[in-house]
């Protein structure tokens, strides 16, 4: 027994689930001090999320930029760098496809590998300047990341307006059809909604995240310098080129989430006056998902069902949609810290040993 419970307090999946827990726990006292009744807006919020087809689909594509944010963050932690930059990334990689959606004309088969590997590489780039800068400079990630969000953001509206803007509209043109990731037969089967093959792309991205970390020669130098950047070089790791490589493939997945977003969704680039967020949220992901692809789909999972169903809860249920957020914060907190979790995880496995 306490040996299947030490397997059990060693399982990260276990913290989150409990995290999770506490958090939807804390968020239905704040409810019953409120006045509303949580297990109407539970019902309410589940509901709205999965209640029909249509509804279902726009969960899933709510879901997706989840899935690519949280991968790249996920991938950058698993390096041993934090990547503040999925938002700038994401919206560069929607950038990249937008242009090739728009100024090239070629069949579907050519037109959407092209974009999506566009905009994948050029996330990638934009996330090596914060790598180039952290290997060769010593400037560290998390400030450059923040900036290169803010000129990811403004740059891509200059652009926009510059080259790609739709006349009368604060907006890009529309892509050409051959470049679309939609399809009018999925769009049917969920009933009209606005999923896309984009959740396809996400799902091989996280089997891409796992094969590359854990069965491949640079998987191994890529997590080795994250644990110890020292210890890899004296061992002949050339750290700085792997530290540049993984923001790299990190901002690549950032890239492909904004792809999806711009050739499955939106089918344009609108000329933004604030951050999408799913690059920030991607953190919370990451965070819930305990770094792992699978913990990255299942934390993406959460986070969209969560966003997309308060709406749910607030026409349900009448509570306001910023519980929601507070709910995803404290489930955050929870993650984080998580030895509050574990010291709770001990003292449930000490008690169940003096009873029996």
């Amino acid at each position: 027994m306490s040996k299947l419970i030490h397997w059990l307090f060693k399982e990260s999946s276990l913290v989150s689930l409990i995290a999770i827990g506490i958090g939807l726990l804390l968020g239905s006292l704040i409810m019953l001090a409120g006045g509303y009744n949580p297990l109407l807006a539970y019902g309410s919020l589940f509901g709205k999320a999965f209640g029909d087809v249509y509804n279902t689909g726009e969960t899933i594509r709510q879901i997706t930029p989840f899935i690519f944010t949280g991968l790249s963050v996920a991938f950058a932690f698993r390096t041993g760098l934090f990547n503040i930059g999925a938002e700038g990334q994401f919206i560069m990689g929607a950038l990249a496809a937008d242009f090739v959606g728009i100024s090239l004309h070629m069949p579907w088969y050519i037109h959407v590998p092209l974009a999506v590997v566009a905009g994948g590489l050029l996330g990638g780039l934009w996330g090596s300047i914060a790598g180039y800068l952290k290997a060769v400079r010593g400037v560290h990630e998390v400030i450059t990341t923040i900036m290169l969000n803010w000129i990811a953001l403004y740059l891509s509206n200059y652009l926009i307006k510059a080259w790609l803007l739709e006349p009368g509209q604060m907006r890009s043109k529309v892509v050409d059809k051959s470049a679309w990731l939609s399809s009018a037969g999925l769009s049917e089967l969920f009933g009209g909604s606005r999923i896309h093959y984009g959740i396809v792309l996400a799902l091989a991205l996280a089997a891409v995240f796992y094969v590359v970390l854990w069965k491949t020669k640079q998987g191994f130098e890529l997590r080795a310098v994250g644990l110890n950047p020292d210890a890899s070089e004296y061992a002949g790791i050339q750290v700085n080129r792997n530290v540049i490589k993984a923001m790299f493939i990190s901002g690549v997945f950032a890239g492909v989430g904004g792809v999806c977003e711009v050739l499955g969704v939106f089918h344009y680039q609108a000329v933004n006056t604030a951050f999408p967020g799913y690059g920030l949220m991607g953190i919370a992901v990451a965070l819930i998902g305990r770094n792992s692809p699978v913990g990255a789909i299942l934390g993406a999972v959460l986070i969209g069902v969560l966003t997309y169903g308060a709406s749910g809860m607030k026409f349900g249920a009448g509570v306001p949609e910023e519980l929601v957020s507070i709910m995803i914060a404290l489930i955050i907190f929870f993650v984080a810290a998580n030895q509050i979790v574990k010291q709770l995880l001990k003292l449930t496995a000490k008690n169940k040993k003096e009873v029996l």
